[in-house]
């Protein structure tokens, strides 16, 4: 009860309260001179006391040969840049005379790490896209596997350099950016698609252009000739390969533009009777309405396509969310089982030294920690569940996708009833 010993044994009993394994190093003053103290961070080595250079020396000799890996609380490794930026802040509060605070410095490396980890993330996500794709792509469904892949290395690349990203506020974030940059892709692709085929179309019916400014589908007979020679562009066209996802709506757009042209000179054609001119006037509208629900099936099945993809995305994220949290689960079971023998065998040192009181009063805080591993064996799921909040931003782009898709359905069903 005496309070200078109370005072005395404090700093001792923290030492021994926090830390498992000690070793204590003496350090003389580093120099002698009142000036160079003042300005000791400015001091060179030679400044210094040489018996001071040689006890740092034997203290950083034992450091590097001896210290382990630094884990936070949660289990989570803190080396290199991280543990760097946490021992800057934590003395930078030292010497501003504030009071060091370990987790708001962990907070605010959280803050940085993250940023930087979604930036690494996405910025490996556009690389290996770019690497990837040969645009235009033949098919949706092409650009769409290989948007797969390149995401779940880029999730695993934020995964590997994230920590504490509690309501996976920048997992969201990685998740919304990489959608974007996806639809991004997804536009490029049609307009190179678009590009090429138009490309394409133009020198194909050049001749088909040429003869109907020249006037040789207005003469008798002239629309069996101009059926044909549309007809051999549109089989010629369909041979050209990789056309990519625009090339029915291309050749529609093309066949509409020629719609007009095409009644025109069946109206002029004198070898036909007006009967045999309504039959091909009726079978040209309903080629068209064919062709115009091929291509609303085609948009259709990219949706449905789209849709697919953004589950898988959604899934990625929920299995490499829930895989991390598990492992660090597992880290923080085995820290607070390193912690909880560390508190027992304080407590029997404290007894054995004869300071039941103080050993007694360890009681409660043993049995919370028990508690918490308890909890944390037991509760496995309150892991898990954690990781389907990410889904939120993920189900409202599902949803705005499935609507597309009944409207779709609607138009075909329209198309195909008249």
């Amino acid at each position: 009860n005496n309070p200078k010993a109370r005072i005395s044994n404090l700093p001792r009993e923290c030492i021994r309260h926090f830390f498992p394994k000690r070793k204590c190093f003496v350090f003389d003053r580093p120099t002698h001179d009142k000036d160079l103290l003042a300005n000791i961070e400015n001091v060179s080595d030679d400044q210094l006391d040489p018996k001071f250079l040689e006890q740092a020396n034997n203290f950083c000799s034992y450091i590097f040969t001896n210290a382990k890996t630094k884990t936070l609380r949660d289990g989570i490794t803190v080396v290199g840049k991280r543990l760097g930026t946490l021992v800057v802040a934590y003395v930078d509060a030292i010497n501003t005379g504030d009071v060091p605070c370990l987790e708001n410095a962990v907070t605010t490396l959280a803050q940085l790490e993250n940023s930087a980890a979604v930036q690494k993330a996405a910025d490996h996500y556009s690389e290996q896209m770019a690497q990837r794709l040969s645009l235009p792509t033949d098919t949706l469904l092409e650009l769409l596997e290989v948007h797969a892949a390149c995401e779940s290395k880029a999730i695993a690349v934020f995964m590997e350099h994230s920590f504490k990203d509690d309501t996976q506020e920048f997992q969201k974030m990685l998740v919304e950016i990489i959608k974007n940059k996806k639809e991004g892709f997804v536009l490029q692709n049609e307009e190179a698609s678009a590009k090429y085929c138009q490309e394409k179309l133009d020198q194909l019916s050049k001749t088909l252009m040429k003869g109907i400014s020249a006037g040789m589908f207005s003469v008798p007979g002239g629309h069996e000739l101009y059926r044909r020679a549309k007809t051999k562009l549109e089989m010629e066209y369909c041979q050209v390969p990789r056309k990519g996802v625009k090339a029915d709506k291309v050749l529609q757009r093309f066949l509409q533009s020629q719609v007009a042209i095409e009644k025109s000179i069946l109206q002029a054609d004198k070898a036909l009777t007006d009967g045999q001119k309504a039959i091909a006037e009726e079978r040209a509208r309903k080629e068209a309405a064919e062709k115009a629900q091929e291509l609303l099936k085609q948009e259709l099945q990219e949706q449905e396509q789209q849709v697919a993809a953004q589950q898988r995305s959604f899934q990625e994220n929920i299995d490499q969310l829930t895989e991390k949290l598990e492992k660090e689960r597992a880290n923080i079971l085995r820290e607070q089982d390193k912690m909880l023998e560390h508190k027992l065998k304080v407590q029997e040192a404290l007894l054995k030294e004869g300071f039941k009181k103080k050993s007694q009063e360890m009681n409660a805080e043993i049995q919370h920690l028990r508690n918490m591993i308890a909890r944390n064996q037991d509760t496995e799921t309150s892991w898990i569940t954690t990781a389907l909040h990410i889904g939120n931003s993920l189900n409202v782009h599902l949803y705005k996708l499935v609507l597309y898709i009944l409207h779709v359905h609607v138009l075909e069903s329209y198309v195909a009833s008249n």
